[in-house]
């Protein structure tokens, strides 16, 4: 059974919010579809190196989090041109990205 799934712009919504409760820098890089687009997270750690994660769901539903480039941090100029790939393949994505330093964002789902 699928659990019901929070629209996209009202998840990026509460993570702007969230961030700002943290102290931490956050930014709408692209708007995406507000029900139900992909979402991709930024982690700038302000030193030209960023970590990039998707949303996903897994079979039951709960979300999920895969981390791109193998699990390592990637150059800002690496983490760029992903991004730009991915918005070819899907218009509709959203990319929310937070200077994040010390690492102290928390994801709301586990890692693939």
């Amino acid at each position: 059974m699928e659990k019901d799934r929070l629209k996209s712009g009202i998840w990026i919504q509460a993570q702007i919010r969230l961030c700002s409760i943290a102290n931490l820098p956050t930014y709408v890089v692209r708007k995406g579809d507000e029900d139900a687009g992909a979402i991709f997270v930024r982690l700038n750690k302000l030193n030209g190196t960023s970590r990039i994660f998707s949303q996903t769901r897994d079979m039951t539903g709960e979300i999920v989090w895969s981390q791109a480039g193998d699990g390592e941090p990637m150059d800002d100029m690496t983490a760029f041109e992903y991004l730009e790939k991915q918005q070819k393949y899907d218009p509709d994505l959203w990319i929310l990205e937070i200077e994040d330093p010390q690492e102290k964002y928390q994801f709301d789902g586990h890692f693939l």
